[in-house]
């Protein structure tokens, strides 16, 4: 039984689900690929706001990736390049890529591949007893260095190591501290939680939303700004949202953003 990435959309609102439950949701290569496939999707969709990631059921974000497909999907090297760089590196990116902003749901286990998920999404949500690792040292084999991007970009290397070289599975109070998530609340209030975030979000006019995303990721490649870019960082002056946001202001009611 193969696992797959189920979508759904509600009021700018898409929500993409790992599910394979018989599995802990552990991404097998058909997931993979599903995923860098609805991300594509939802990354061209003008009228999605936001996207959720989650894992089916309250027992696991995602345990990881399908081990018991490695020794067929990486049998040999070149068959392990194109699992790690065509799928599972390709979806990562895609996650990484979106324009507008990801909230990862976390309830369970997040390990591994389902770390590496997480690590790409700009806020993850967990529950008290949720719970993070990658003890894949245990198992022989060591991380994709193009995987452990986001990680690294996410807790730097202390606590990238520090994760990869104990193979230490982490509280979600710990995991916290050490940077891996945004807030941890009580088991039954993640969804709510996550949900509730995914609607202040909305509430925000839509190309700023994209253009913090834009400007985080621009500022963290440690170039200077050209006066080009300096220029087009004031591109919100030219749009209807930003005189709604004013108007609103000033007459003290609720702006209606449009995106445009």
């Amino acid at each position: 039984m193969h696992g797959e990435i189920l979508f759904a959309q509600d009021d700018g609102i898409a929500t993409l689900t790992l599910s394979n439950p018989d599995k802990l949701n552990a991404v097998d290569a058909g997931m993979w690929r599903g995923l860098q496939a609805r991300m594509s999707a939802i990354n061209a969709n003008p009228d999605i706001r936001c996207v959720v990631l989650r894992g089916a059921g309250d027992k696991a974000f995602a345990a990881g990736g399908d081990i018991e497909e490695f020794l067929t999907v990486r049998a040999t090297v070149d068959d392990a390049l194109h699992y790690h760089e065509e799928l599972v590196a390709a979806a990562l990116d895609a996650v990484r890529a979106c324009p507008v902003p990801t909230v990862a749901m976390i309830q369970g286990a997040c390990v591994g591949g389902g770390l590496e998920i997480a690590g790409c999404c700009d806020l993850r949500i967990a529950g008290e007893s949720s719970r993070f690792g990658a003890p894949i040292n245990k198992l022989g084999f060591s991380m994709y260095p193009g995987e452990m991007a986001g990680l690294l970009g996410l807790v730097g290397p202390a606590v990238l190591l520090e994760i990869l070289l104990e193979g230490r599975i982490l509280s979600a109070r710990e995991a916290l501290a050490k940077g891996l998530l945004t807030r941890v609340v009580d088991d039954e209030e993640v969804e709510k939680e996550a949900l509730a975030t995914a609607a202040r979000i909305l509430k925000g006019a839509p190309l700023v939303a994209r253009w913090h995303k834009q400007w985080v990721h621009r500022l963290m490649n440690g170039q200077p700004l050209s006066s080009q870019e300096k220029r087009e960082a004031f591109d919100f002056l030219a749009t209807e949202d930003y005189k709604e946001g004013l108007d609103a202001f000033f007459t003290k009611r609720t702006p209606v953003f449009k995106g445009r």
